[in-house]
C-alpha cells in the first residue's frame, strides 16, 4: 500500500532575496526526498510587527551586508542579479494574486516568476501593470488575476495565512514547515533533509533548555 507524501509548506513573500536564492532548488531538493511542496504566501511586514522586529532593510548596517551576501551567494550559484527598482517595496499585491491561485501548479509558477523578475531582471512587482504581464507570461489571465485580487475574501485570506503563521511560531522567510517544525532560511534545507529521514534531537533536552531563567538581560 502506497503511502502519502508528506507535505513541507514554504512560507514564503518576495520581498526577501533569500527567497528567491532558495526557491526553485529547495522545492526541487524536498520532492527529490519524496514530499511535497506548498507555497504559502505570507506578508513579511506583519511578521516583524507582531514580533516586535525590523527588517534586515531597516538596519544600515544589515542592509549593506546583506545585499553584499545576496550578490555573492547568485555569482556563487551562477545567478543574475540586478535587484528591485527600490527595497524595501510593497508586496501586498503579488503577494495577494499569489493567494487567488489556489492550484498549486499555477501558484507555483506565478511565485517563481515574481522572483525572478523581481531579482533578476530588476522589474517592480509593485507595479499592476507589471503583475499582469508576468502573469501572462505564465499562461495565466493576468487581468482576471489582478481582478479576483481585490476581493475583500482575497485580502482576509492572505491576512488568515499570516496570522496562522505567526502564531504557528514563523518570524521571517523563507521558512519552511513539516510536521510543525520550522526550518528558517534557504541554508537549513540539508536540516530539513535531514528530519525527513526520520532524525532528530532531544525534543525533552530542548524543552528542559528552554524552560531555564535567563542570568542577564539586554538593557534597552
Amino acid at each position: 500500500m502506497a503511502h502519502e507524501a508528506r507535505s513541507v509548506t514554504f512560507y514564503f513573500d518576495p520581498i526577501s532575496p533569500y527567497v528567491w536564492l532558495c526557491a526553485a532548488r529547495a522545492i526541487e531538493r524536498i520532492e527529490a526526498a519524496g514530499a511535497q511542496v506548498r507555497l504559502e504566501p505570507v506578508l513579511f511586514a506583519a511578521m516583524l510587527n507582531a514580533h516586535g522586529n525590523v527588517g534586515p532593510a531597516e538596519i544600515a548596517a544589515k542592509r549593506a551586508y546583506t545585499f553584499r551576501d545576496v550578490m555573492r551567494q547568485a555569482a556563487l550559484a551562477g545567478l543574475p542579479f540586478e535587484g528591485p527598482p527600490g527595497h524595501p517595496f510593497n508586496p501586498l499585491q503579488a503577494l495577494r494574486m499569489c493567494t487567488v491561485l489556489v492550484g498549486e501548479r499555477e501558484r507555483r509558477r506565478f511565485a517563481l516568476a515574481l522572483f525572478a523578475a523581481c531579482w533578476e531582471r530588476g522589474e517592480d512587482i509593485s507595479d499592476e501593470a507589471t503583475l499582469v504581464r508576468i502573469a501572462g507570461e505564465c499562461d495565466l489571465d493576468g487581468a482576471a488575476l489582478l481582478a479576483a485580487s481585490r476581493q475583500a475574501e482575497v485580502k482576509q485570506r492572505l491576512a488568515a495565512a499570516t496570522e496562522r503563521a505567526i502564531a504557528d511560531g514563523v518570524f521571517g522567510v523563507p521558512t519552511f514547515r513539516l510536521d510543525g517544525e520550522l526550518f528558517w532560511g534557504g541554508d537549513r534545507i540539508g536540516t530539513l533533509l535531514w528530519r525527513l529521514e526520520g532524525k532528530g534531537i532531544d525534543e525533552g533536552k530542548l524543552a528542559r533548555f528552554l524552560a531555564k531563567p535567563p542570568l542577564a538581560e539586554r538593557k534597552r
